[in-house]
């Protein structure tokens, strides 16, 4: 095996470091902003600038709370712009909030508006208990202005600056005196079982002018805030002076909370306008990507792969070689440079022994057909999901565009589903074709959709901002309905109306008996061991996708995540190809679903890990969230499931298709 050139392993690496951070588009069209804007300048520009309020979240709860749902200052005219289907199912809730500015004008101590709470009233008493639940639980703002999340940066140790799109509500301060994580902004919180409500907010906007937009207007390129608590002595005239604002763990006397903001806007011509999210992505916490492990681990990966198409070809080109020979009639005349005998070539049992079982239809054919068809829709929708996030179209900056593109693509993918599982069925003999075209429909995403359902009535009766809507819930019934499920019904008459796939052997009507199998070669052992491969080469990623999900970091990696998918779909065929050679040397010809688990025991090193993940890494509390967490889980492993299934599927089908095609059978 030839030395990869070292040109070639810079270059892939130059590639690959690159494509890791990928390419984004910083939000919409640009906005233009100026001070005054003269009667006769042509340029379209703004003076106000509006603050939105999203969802607030935690690490601590799966559950996402709208900001209305909690006791702070509303906006008189609140409006919400429109959300598409993936916002709507990752459960954002975009309004607008009173915290209104004019560009470049600085302003200090404004007041927003004053919550009063009354200890003889039990209403008030639930706002405020909600409102301290939310500080226990350590809840997160999430405020955009342009298109561009607010964020709030510290240093954390090692003198490194992390930039959170979130801050806070508040912090508490247990009866031991221990805060928690949100307190360490503010050495004054020294009183024991008290909560710290961040009730100021210092902002500061950064915008860019000059050569950018020919010096007319300028444009927003970065916003952050520092949260500060601030127990305010005249509620009327703020002063954002005072001492920490602490709420009491038992509320008995009247309370007022007064909430208020500074505003400053900054030049900095350093961040131009296509790059300003640059500083939160790269500033992410926890995403500290450990390039020389995530290299090391691909490039073992190639390595390994080469290996073992190398000796797959090697030995199979002498094994057929063998074979052949040992067919022909006049064997006395092959030339010694074979290295075998004809006594040797017939003590090789080999899978050339198998050739007329290899091809008999396997058992419950129906149900790994559906599967199979399934999982040739949730390939193509990956692959193309991911081309359009490599090229920026589904960046952090359009929320929801990666969960839009994903159920749409889905949809619109059911042709080929029904076509695959048609054609498999009526290869494996099937005659129920009905039954087959409507499981293929209805299977796999009738079990989602009843998991989701579920999952949904827990947001429902909690009250959570992600629960989904009952008219968004029958939006997706009629995508599924009146979309996929006839498209399906398409592939499936097309599919039907094509022959079966013809074997290059004939099946012998009497199936031949399998000899004993060693451990290693029994279906077992070679399911288990099948899946270790491929999971090793993505449970790196797998760490930075689930913080996406459940930690509430943006995932932008996407180069690195497709460079992934595509070692995954080598890595799963390889280790599947080779395990069915194995045991058709053994003489088992079982191996249709055999190569449909190999790969997909993946799934399961999947599962354990998000067992583990959640177990050592997240600190979620209450049984509504555990359940959440592992519900959606199971969704997420049946998919990935169903997807190196039919890798690892139609690798084997092709290979066994292949080595019996240019076998020289009676």
């Amino acid at each position: 095996m030839k030395s990869l050139n070292p040109r070639f392993i810079f270059l892939l690496s130059l590639t690959v470091v690159s494509s890791s951070f990928g390419f984004y588009l910083p939000g919409l069209a640009p906005v233009s902003f100026c001070e005054e804007k003269s009667k006769g300048d042509a340029e379209e520009c703004q003076t106000d600038i509006q603050l939105f309020v999203n969802r607030l979240d935690s690490v601590e709860s799966v559950l996402p709370y709208e900001y209305d749902a909690f006791d702070f200052c509303k906006d008189t005219d609140e409006r919400r712009p429109s959300e598409n289907l993936g916002q709507v199912l990752f459960g954002e809730r975009i309004e607008t909030s009173p915290y209104k500015f004019t560009f470049k004008s600085d302003k200090a101590c404004v007041k927003v508006c004053t919550k009063s709470y009354d200890a003889g009233s039990k209403e008030d008493k639930l706002k405020l208990d909600f409102l301290k639940k939310g500080m226990e639980l350590n809840y997160q703002h999430h405020w955009i202005v342009d298109n561009m999340p607010v964020t709030w940066c510290y240093i954390v140790e090692g003198n490194q600056k992390v930039c959170n799109p979130g801050f806070p509500i508040g912090c508490l301060v247990n009866q031991e005196g221990k805060p928690k994580d949100a307190c360490v902004i503010n050495a004054d919180f020294n009183k024991k079982n008290a909560y710290y409500i961040f009730n100021h907010v210092d902002i500061t906007i950064f915008y860019h002018s000059g050569d950018e937009t020919n010096g007319m207007s300028a444009r927003l390129v970065a916003a952050t805030l520092e949260p500060r608590s601030v127990k305010h002595s005249n509620d009327d005239k703020p002063t954002c002076d005072g001492t920490p604002m602490d709420i009491p763990a038992e509320f008995k006397n009247n309370l007022k909370v007064t909430y208020t903001y500074s505003i400053q806007f900054k030049q900095n011509d350093d961040i131009r306008w296509a790059s300003r999210w640059d500083y939160i992505l790269v500033s992410m916490p926890h995403t500290n990507i450990q390039w020389f492990s995530i290299m090391n681990s691909l490039v073992i990966v190639l390595f390994l792969s080469g290996m073992v198409a190398m000796i797959m070809l090697r030995t199979l080109h002498k094994d057929i070689a063998r074979y052949n020979q040992m067919d022909q009639a006049d064997w006395v005349k092959i030339p010694p440079a074979a290295n075998f005998t004809y006594e040797e070539a017939q003590e090789e049992s080999g899978w050339k022994q198998v050739h007329g079982d290899v091809f008999r239809p396997p058992r419950m054919g129906m149900l790994l057909s559906v599967f199979l068809g399934q999982g040739t829709q949730v390939f193509i929708m990956t692959f193309i999901t991911l081309f359009l996030a490599c090229l920026g179209f589904l960046s952090p900056a359009n929320r929801g565009a990666l969960m839009t593109c994903s159920v749409v693509l889905w949809v619109l993918l059911g042709t080929p589903a029904g076509y695959v599982s048609a054609r498999l069925y009526k290869t494996f003999g099937g005659e129920n074709w009905k039954t087959n075209v409507l499981l293929t429909a209805f299977l796999c995403p009738g079990i989602v959709f009843v998991d989701f359902f579920l999952m949904n009535l827990i947001l429902w009766v909690e009250g959570s901002s992600a629960a989904i809507p009952f008219g968004t819930l029958v939006a997706i019934l009629a995508l599924w309905f009146g979309i996929s499920v006839p498209l399906t019904f398409v592939g499936a008459y097309f599919g039907f109306k094509k022959p079966g796939i013809e074997p290059p052997v004939r099946t012998n009507q009497i199936p031949r008996q399998i000899p004993q199998q060693s451990f290693f070669t029994k279906p077992v052992p070679g399911i288990i061991m099948g899946g270790i491969l491929p999971f090793g080469c993505i449970f790196i990623q797998l760490f930075f996708i689930l913080n996406s999900i459940w930690s509430h970091q943006m995932y932008y990696m996407f180069g690195f995540l497709f460079l992934v998918f595509i070692i995954l779909l080598i890595t799963c065929s390889e280790a599947t190809v080779l395990l069915c050679y194995f045991h058709l040397c053994a003489e088992d010809y079982h191996w249709w679903w055999r190569s449909f688990l190999t790969s997909g025991f993946t799934a399961v090193y999947l599962f354990v890990y998000a067992v583990h993940y959640f177990f050592s890494k997240l600190q979620i509390i209450g049984v509504a969230s555990t359940i959440l967490y592992f519900g959606y889980t199971l969704i997420m492993v049946l998919i990935f499931f169903i997807f190196t299934g039919t890798i690892g599927f139609f690798a084997c089908f092709l290979f066994v298709n292949k080595i019996y095609s240019v076998l020289k059978v009676d």
